[in-house]
């Protein structure tokens, strides 16, 4: 299969450029797909490509990300179009609607994608350890999406990481026999920090993205643990109860049920933030230590330690917020519903950071048209997970009577299926944004980051709050995940009703 579709890309490169293809038949371990941007020229592995295409008038689809200009009928499949060109920053011809663009289309799973470029140049055949490791002056891109930098016939290709570019986890990295490991990271250690999905100009590290916080909808739903939660906040009825920050209580019990002198527990929260970008902070240490307790009768004496990615997943899979990677349930929004406060504006904003998938958005969206009918609701939902933020605006749903809620918001497609109406996919604009950075949303009314904040780096957690604080309204509300809490920040009030808690401005 890999020689037909060798073959098959060959010729079609050929026909396409009009290069004939020459390359070494001796040592030849390592092909890829040669095309141009802006002038430089750029490389993918053939392995990670189905197939090359021409073609144009690509369907627009409201308010998704700058860089996906549209969706295209592949032989009766429908796949996103994402110009490579717009996602770098580099600048782009302006299109007029007869142009035929460059299309290389990717494959992960079941699901494809085309990536529009300038140029599509030949199939070249190298020796896999003639790639070199990569470096900032080889490209006008981040050196976090460069996977090497390979010369053949006086001509240099900067090879993209198709993986890292469209936040595929789990995927090794190709190292060249002839370079050290040990050597590649000290190259690494050596550069300066870049933004991931940022031009080379931002100095900002990257904040993680959801697919590192869970695997989108395959998650099962995570049972309801706010009770632990609302058990440490200093204040709490059955109706509705305010609590000023910090929480002398809820502080107390946290430090109580601190590990005295484990040196273990030290480990456990830097593995976490090694396999997980899962930080240890004021905002989740309450929910850290009563969980390694557990974790330590779940676990023999010797095997306390998280060694990989699958024990970083065990230890965090209690953490996670009701309905995480789905829906709402008719439960959990109605719970969302009853806190909603009156609200006469004519136009209402939300921001969603770290939106994942999209499924929060939707049922914000669907939520809010059913609370506040006749304002014009507009959400701001960012994430960094580029496939996340390409597909949220093809979502398509199954009714349920555990979701049926939602059941009015719905419209049926030509094939059957169902999706959102267009009325609440027009209110929500997702973005690809890393929140760390400065934010182009303005006034809010409400923020819900549900499980956001666990997943910023420590030196960016005090910006992304005090962006949170400014951009709130007087008379918003912030909601973050289940096992998270802010009363023991300053500024903050915290104020719980049944099983949802709020924190506004003091």
């Amino acid at each position: 299969m890999e020689k037909v579709l060798e073959s098959v890309l060959d010729m079609q490169v050929a026909e396409e450029a009009g290069i004939d293809k020459k390359e070494q038949i001796v040592n030849i371990d390592f092909k890829m797909v040669t095309f141009s941007l802006a002038g430089k020229e750029y490389a993918i592995d053939i392995l990670k490509i189905k197939e090359i295409a021409k073609a144009g008038r690509f369907t627009y689809v409201p308010n998704s990300a700058p860089f996906v200009i549209g969706v295209y009928n592949l032989r009766g499949e429908i796949i996103p179009i994402i110009d490579l060109r717009l996602f770098f920053n580099i600048p782009v011809p302006e299109r007029s609607a007869e142009d035929q663009e460059s299309i290389i289309i990717v494959s992960f799973g079941e699901q494809k994608y085309g990536i529009v470029v300038d140029r599509i140049d030949r199939v070249v055949g190298i020796q896999s350890s003639t790639i070199q490791p990569p470096h900032p002056l080889f490209g006008d891109i981040n050196i976090k999406y460069i996977y090497g930098v390979v010369e053949n016939a006086d001509r240099l290709y900067i090879l993209l990481d198709i993986d890292r570019i469209f936040g595929i986890k789990g995927v090794e990295r190709y190292e060249p026999q002839d370079i050290s490991v040990s050597g590649m990271q000290q190259t690494m250690q050596q550069l300066p920090p870049q933004a991931a999905f940022e031009p080379p100009a931002s100095k900002t590290e990257k904040a993680p993205t959801m697919a590192d916080v869970f695997s989108a909808a395959e998650k099962d739903r995570i049972k309801d643990t706010s009770q632990d939660k609302a058990a440490s906040a200093s204040a709490a009825s059955s109706a509705a109860s305010v609590s000023s920050a910090p929480s002398s209580s809820a502080s107390a019990k946290a430090e109580a049920q601190k590990p005295k002198e484990d040196p273990e527990f030290s480990f456990v929260a830097q593995e976490l933030a090694s396999f997980k970008k899962f930080y240890l902070s004021d905002i989740n240490e309450h929910w850290v230590h009563k969980r390694y307790a557990e974790w330590k009768n779940e676990r023999t004496a010797a095997n306390v330690q998280i060694l990989n990615a699958d024990d970083a997943d065990a230890f965090l899979s209690p953490f996670y917020s009701r309905c995480t990677g789905s829906l709402w349930t008719n439960e959990y929004a109605e719970a969302i519903y009853a806190v909603l406060p009156e609200n006469h504006a004519k136009q209402i904003y939300v921001w969603n950071p770290g939106c994942g998938a999209g499924y929060e958005a939707y049922s914000l969206a669907c939520l809010l048209k059913k609370r506040y009918p006749d304002a014009k609701i507009r959400i701001y939902a960012q994430d960094t997970d580029l496939l996340a933020v390409s597909n949220a605006p093809l979502m398509l749903v199954q009714k349920s009577p555990a979701f049926s809620w939602y059941d009015e918001y719905l419209s049926q497609t030509v094939s059957g299926e169902w999706t959102f109406a267009p009325d609440i996919k027009d209110t929500i604009l997702f973005e690809y944004h890393d929140c760390t950075h400065s934010n182009p949303v303005s006034q809010v009314d409400l923020i819900f980051a549900r499980d956001f904040l666990s997943f910023v780096p420590e030196a960016n957690k005090s910006t992304v709050l005090e962006d949170f604080y400014e951009k709130i309204r007087g008379n918003g509300f912030v909601v973050v995940g289940d096992n998270e809490v802010l009363a023991d920040r300053n500024n903050w009030f915290e104020v719980m009703k049944d099983t949802v808690i709020t924190y506004t401005k003091q």
